[in-house]
């Protein structure tokens, strides 16, 4: 069975206490393989996770060259344009840190077609973790938000990714934005060893409810069918998006 926990902190120490126990648990880990893998959440809200693990605690605390780093997601576009999610990590984490390039595999978004970059980046994962077909990556750790409709990665309500079982990667058509996005699919989400989940903010509050304690509705909560079956799922929340859980227990 899959282990869950539910951690609320004061916004301004949110990102102090999940760099912390990254840093705790990626020693972990270290301490029992070579190399680990992490796949890193898009948006704008791990910035200031970024922030604080370029820190000289963090640059110091965590191996950075025995990691090997993935996106969950990205957008169709350039990797140099500002909606890029490879390219807010790279200004804020890997150059900073120092992270050499052979250590970042990105969605391939330069090719034209956007099913091309899916298959891509589907290639570049089965031949990093040696899979036969129909395996799935097991991420050592994979961070992940959750926007305000409930979606996570790009795993958007009523879209096509939420149902697929077979693909690692795929990409997604977002009718409200009238456009493409990548994602990594649940079954890969779900083999991870460790799942952080990172959410922040008031206008998240509503949706952070309806996906921890509301009826089951992965169809129009995403983020509810995250469930690593043979791993860790760790929600950490600002008291801002907690605001709607009344108190609740942990899970």
């Amino acid at each position: 069975m899959n282990e869950m926990a539910r951690r609320i902190f004061p916004d301004s120490k949110l990102f102090q206490e999940l760099a912390a126990a990254f840093a705790k648990a990626a020693k972990t880990a270290l301490s029992k393989k070579e190399r680990i893998t992490v796949a890193l959440a898009g948006g704008r809200t791990p910035r200031a996770f970024y922030e604080v693990l370029v820190s000289d605690e963090y640059k110091k605390r965590i191996d950075w060259e025995r990691i090997d780093f993935f996106f969950g997601d990205e957008r169709d576009v350039s990797p140099m344009s500002e909606r890029s999610n490879y390219r807010l990590t790279n200004e804020f984490l890997f150059k900073p840190l120092g992270i050499d390039k052979s250590q970042v595999f990105r969605w391939q978004t330069e090719i034209i077609e956007v099913s091309e970059v899916a298959a891509n980046y589907e290639k570049i994962i089965r031949r990093y973790f040696s899979l036969g077909e129909g395996e799935f990556p097991v991420f050592d750790f994979v961070f992940l938000g959750v926007g305000d409709d409930g979606h996570t990665a790009s795993l958007f309500p009523f879209t096509d990714a939420l149902a697929e079982k077979n693909r690692i990667a795929v990409a997604n058509r977002v009718e409200k934005f009238d456009s493409y996005r990548l994602t990594l699919s649940y079954p890969v989400f779900n083999a991870a060893k460790n799942v952080f989940f990172v959410v922040t903010g008031s206008s998240k509050a509503s949706a952070v409810a309806e996906v921890l304690i509301g009826d089951k509705n992965c169809t129009k909560y995403p983020a509810q069918c995250i469930k690593p079956k043979g791993g860790k799922l760790t929600w950490f929340i600002g008291e801002s998006a907690a605001s709607d859980l009344k108190g609740k227990a942990a899970a």
